[in-house]
């Protein structure tokens, strides 16, 4: 039998730690061994074998940097959890405390006694607790003005509705010197309070306003004819004014996005202007037409300063009714019924536009 080579033999390999020697018995090839070497790791992968083919001492040293590195990145896990095991862990619905004791004081708590005093009996009597909800209901004011009020909003929604998709229309898609700049300011224009557009309507169409005086200079009449300002159709006019941009904001982002190839298809085609916005440009533009009217649905409800500030005496909306109730006359509790009424329609309408803002992806 046959002795098997040894390792330490000098044809039978070279030992651990031994050098390897420096020149071959031949002339070397790389076409020959550059293969072989690729068909050996190959293999080597393929059975999961991590050394290297060059001998038993070689092994995959970024395989073992790896594996050096998960373990001290589990010694220090293991530290850390060692470390943290005495220490509490904070619930996470505790952090939630804090923002809902802030919100429940200066939000919840006024809420609670306004609902609170339209509950009460008038001067402390002993009437049940919805007498002052009854009186009110039934009265004349109370009905007109929510009657004024529905009708402001929805005929100041379809106003900026129509206003705000035309203007949106063109600043979109046809082009002018200052495009984005009148794009711009639309943005700045939402911070604006409502009285300042307010006081520049009354500026210009008010009793001693522009209008008046020009009409007066030239026809010589001590009075001009403008005074609608003053009416139902000037407070129309100017929540018109003021709420269009809530409306081009959107629509404007929802141009953005549409395809212009549609648009040079349908003109190729000899499609005109009126059936491709009505076809191609109106589908896409509808659900950023629906959450802005909702939000200036909403708005306009609520609205107050633009009331005031045009000086219709004749107009009376429920905020102006709560002002009246509360700071003309003292009946703070017909005052809470209304405000009460004021929030229960204003919280519907924004559900209703939340609902519309997450269909139409906003």
């Amino acid at each position: 039998m046959a002795e098997a080579p040894r390792l330490d033999a000098p044809g039978g390999g070279a030992a651990p730690g031994a050098s390897a020697p420096s020149h071959t018995d031949g002339p070397f090839t790389p076409g020959a061994a550059a293969p072989a070497g690729r068909a050996a790791a190959g293999t080597a992968a393929a059975l999961g074998v991590t050394g290297r083919p060059g001998g038993p001492g070689a092994t995959d040293r970024p395989a073992a940097r790896g594996a050096d590195a998960a373990t001290g990145r589990a010694a220090a896990d293991a530290t850390t959890g060692r470390a943290r095991a005495g220490v509490r862990v904070v619930p996470s619905w505790l952090w939630g405390v804090p923002p809902v004791v802030v919100l429940a004081l200066v939000f919840l708590y006024p809420l609670a006694l306004v609902v609170q005093q339209s509950l009460t009996p008038e001067n402390g009597g002993g009437g049940g607790a919805f007498d002052a909800y009854a009186s009110v209901f039934s009265s004349h004011g109370f009905r007109e003005a929510l009657g004024t009020t529905v009708w402001l909003a929805v005929g100041a929604t379809v106003g900026c509705l129509a206003l705000g998709f035309a203007l949106a229309l063109v600043i979109a898609f046809v082009p002018f010197p200052g495009a984005k700049g009148v794009a711009k300011f639309i943005d700045v224009f939402l911070s604006f309070p409502s009285f300042l557009i307010t006081l520049a309507l009354l500026f210009i169409y008010g009793t001693v306003g522009m209008a008046n005086g020009v009409w007066s200079d030239l026809t010589g009449a001590a009075d001009g004819p403008f005074h609608f300002l003053a009416t139902p159709w000037g407070v129309l006019l100017a929540e018109i004014t003021y709420f269009t941009p809530f409306v081009m904001r959107p629509l404007l982002a929802a141009f953005s996005q549409l395809d212009t190839a549609q648009l040079e298809v349908a003109s190729s085609l000899g499609a005109k202007p009126a059936r491709i916005i009505r076809r191609v440009i109106l589908p896409e533009a509808l659900p950023a037409l629906a959450a802005g009217g909702s939000l200036v649905l909403v708005m306009c409800l609520n609205e107050f300063g633009i009331v005031l500030f045009t000086g219709a005496k004749d107009v009376t909306t429920l905020p102006m009714l709560v002002y009246g109730k509360a700071i003309l006359e003292s009946d703070y509790s017909a005052a809470c019924v209304v405000a009460v009424v004021n929030i229960a329609i204003s919280v519907g309408l924004f559900g209703l536009y939340r609902v519309v803002s997450k269909r139409a992806g906003a």
